[in-house]
């Protein structure tokens, strides 16, 4: 019988450096610091933060290395915070990907240099549905994994087909999609969406799907808006719950059989000085969502929670290693809760 998370796709490894200003083309800019190379990518960063929670559920790991020294830390780290890593393969010839993340130390804007490596080898035959242990299984970045975001004629991409597939065998679905500005979400994303039980966006990527702009043009956010923006998904094919966050708070809409539930909150108040970069807040705030879903959490207590997992995340430039237990954010949220 399933139990746990699966999680599959980009396994990255951050180089996080902080300068003291973003260069124009061909200028100069001081690295002020390095961070240790750290996780970076969707299925990396939300199982390390489940695992740092301290929740028992069994943790699994999907994915494409390299055969390199980066590939071993990710075995490695894996097996220190007790995730399975027997989907975790290295590919012959293959470089593990890795991003330049390039933070301006004195307001936190951050600008991403990528190397695919052996993620965009990534495909429908990594995911063996007979090994997969979780009861629910997260699939991202889509934009961001080269085979399967390629058209398949029947389901719209691969990565549909293999939503597909996994729902088939009865394993719940998650994706989480990369933040990028194109044109290409109508066609990579939203063949997934009707394969997809639980949709965690930010506003940007929901945005782009839909077409439409949910910030105001004053930089605004109107939570009414965000939450039409949520029923707006689930009408596109979803089938159990689309949560859209951002920096001001989150919104959530659920689809039970004929009824719809609705659920916003604000996010915590941070004191000025607390943020140390915004690296995998979006990862963290998906982990505790996922992870209220999994305890079987109130819709509000889940939002909640997932803020307040991404607030631990912000305390530190890394991804993950703000994360703590679930008692300690539980703290901070009572901490900073309006």
């Amino acid at each position: 019988m399933r139990s746990g998370i699966t999680a599959g796709g980009n396994w990255i490894i951050d180089l996080i450096k902080f300068v003291d200003s973003y260069p124009e083309e061909g200028n100069l800019a001081n690295i002020l610091k390095t961070e240790h190379p750290t996780n970076g990518g969707c299925p990396y960063s939300v199982l390390l933060d489940l695992a740092k929670l301290g929740t028992d559920m069994p943790l699994q790991a999907v994915g494409a290395i390299g055969n390199d020294e980066h590939g071993d830390f990710i075995l490695k780290d894996c097996m220190t915070h007790n995730v399975c890593t027997d989907l975790l393969r290295k590919r012959p010839g293959q470089t593990t990907s890795y991003t330049d993340v390039i933070t301006v130390k004195s307001n936190g804007h951050r600008t991403f240099f990528h190397a695919r490596g052996a993620n965009a080898t990534l495909d429908i035959g990594d995911f063996e549905i007979d090994k997969i242990k979780g009861k629910l299984c997260l699939v991202g970045y889509l934009l961001l994994l080269d085979k399967l975001d390629e058209p398949d004629k029947k389901f719209g991409t691969r990565a549909a087909k293999l939503l597909s597939n996994l729902k088939d065998s009865g394993i719940e679905t998650a994706i989480d999609v990369v933040s990028e500005n194109s044109e290409r979400f109508n066609r990579i994303v939203t063949p997934s969406l009707k394969f997809t039980d639980y949709l965690i966006f930010n506003e940007i990527e929901a945005g782009k799907v839909l077409e439409k702009k949910i910030r105001q043009k004053d930089g605004g956010i109107d939570f009414k808006d965000a939450a039409e923006a949520a029923d707006a998904l689930i009408k596109m094919g979803v089938g159990k719950m689309v949560v859209i966050h951002f920096p001001e708070g989150a919104v959530a809409t659920v689809k039970e059989k004929t009824k719809i539930i609705r659920e916003s909150v604000k996010s915590l108040k941070l004191p000025a000085g607390y943020i140390k970069g915004t690296v995998g807040a979006g990862d963290a705030f998906c982990a505790g969502c996922l992870y209220m879903l999994y305890s079987g959490g109130k819709l509000k207590d889940m939002l909640e929670f997932g803020s307040g997992v991404a607030a631990a995340s912000l305390s530190h430039p890394t991804a993950s290693q703000g994360v703590k237990s679930v008692d300690q954010v539980k703290e901070l949220i009572s901490k900073y809760t309006i």
